[in-house]
């Protein structure tokens, strides 16, 4: 059986310069929230350890039905290749550093700050599968920000509220046991929404739908099986 290990998400700087953002969805120029610092490379999405120690992450991007985004490359000139489109999810596939891996990404439907009009940079949710580390669906998100220290996120997907942990522009399920219940919920919900707070205190509000997931887990779960 698969099982879970935390490492390190993509700074959010990184991230933007990798996908393009369709002009209505781009906030007003202002001053914008802080983005975390980084090293120049990072390979596969993460998620820390209480303690954590920063690894490589993955740096894919989906097409999304309203903009085709471009697919950007990834740990060191690898180009992830696209297993298909299910509603507003892309399945993904790469081979960094010759270790295989899969994953889905969305970007939020709709996201909403308070106070309004706080431009940020974009925010998008990866489930991510790595057979070579015996991980399987793990859940990152990149918020687009800082969050404030020591605070959690949280993520919302029906009736059901998920504690999140989170490291400067980075989300993790706080619980790893309730992370196979959460995918489980979002398989069968209509959307997630996460809720976090930056180091500057603006409170935000993302929400992605769900339209398409268990497809594209589907999809990514034959394409990255676990080794026998």
């Amino acid at each position: 059986m698969l099982i879970h290990r935390r490492w390190r998400l993509v700074p959010p700087l990184l991230i933007a310069a990798t996908f393009v953002v369709p002009a209505a969805a781009q906030q007003p120029p202002a001053p914008a929230e802080p983005a975390a610092s980084a090293p120049a490379t990072a390979p596969v999405a993460a998620k820390p350890k209480p303690k954590p120690k920063p690894k490589p992450a993955p740096n894919p991007e989906a097409a999304a039905p309203a903009a085709k985004l471009p697919v950007a490359a990834v740990a060191g000139g690898v180009q992830p290749r696209l297993l298909g489109q299910y509603g507003d999810w892309g399945a993904y596939t790469a081979t960094p550093g010759g270790k295989k891996i899969c994953f889905v990404i969305a970007k939020p439907a709709s996201s909403e700050t308070v106070p309004p009009g706080r431009p940020r940079n974009p925010s998008y949710m990866f489930i991510s599968t790595r057979p070579g580390d015996k991980v399987a669906n793990e859940i990152s998100i990149i918020i687009g920000y800082p969050f404030k220290p020591t605070t959690e996120a949280t993520a919302e997907v029906g009736s059901t509220s998920f504690a999140l942990y989170t490291q400067q522009d980075g989300a993790w399920i706080k619980n790893a046991a309730e992370e196979a219940h959460m995918i489980d919920a979002m398989r069968a919900g209509q959307s997630a929404v996460v809720k976090g707070v930056s180091a500057k205190g603006t409170q935000s509000t993302d929400t992605f739908t769900l339209r398409g997931l268990s497809q594209a887990l589907d999809r990514t779960g034959q394409e990255c099986k676990p080794a026998p």
